[in-house]
């Protein structure tokens, strides 16, 4: 397998309109090594429980979503929910997140990465809400706007789509 290094991997976009197949791995045969103080939130992940004010919601919608995290350097993608994230984790805009939002895979967003206290922390441009992953033993947990999930690992990233 020939290896790359992440600056040799162009930036990944959401196809118009979104992806109905599971596209490819961005950053597979990546060399680069994570950068310090990242978590390792590598994986193909499916949320197996989401707790909302504290209190757990078996029959949310959030249950069962599915999501691949990649991880080289100070980049990680995350591919899921019809959309491809691609971002690099320095805190600024310019190498933030450009791509469409999940929830109509139209309208534009503009995302800053940062890794903090082995958090890993989406700040959207212009809006006070913050997205978070981060492990907790061999889950991924991910808070988002008005709940938190616990993600299982279904495999690699290399993983090309869930069983």
């Amino acid at each position: 397998m020939t290896t790359r290094r992440v600056d040799e991997i162009p930036v990944a976009h959401t196809p118009a309109g979104g992806w109905t197949e599971w596209p490819e791995p961005v950053l597979a045969g990546c060399a680069d090594e994570l950068v310090e103080g990242a978590p390792d939130l590598r994986g193909l992940w499916r949320t197996i429980d989401v707790t909302v004010d504290g209190e757990l919601q078996p029959g949310h919608p959030g249950v069962g979503h599915v999501q691949r995290v990649e991880q080289a350097a100070d980049r990680l993608v995350v591919t899921g929910g019809g959309v491809i994230h691609d971002m690099r984790c320095d805190g600024t805009e310019a190498n933030g997140v450009h791509d469409v939002a999940e929830f109509d895979k139209a309208t534009e967003i503009h995302v800053v990465a940062t890794y903090e206290d082995g958090v890993h922390v989406l700040r959207p441009a212009g809006m006070p809400i913050e997205v978070k992953r981060w492990r907790d033993g061999p889950h991924m947990m991910w808070q988002y706007i008005g709940f938190t999930a616990r993600l299982e690992c279904l495999g690699p990233p290399e993983t090309t789509q869930p069983a």
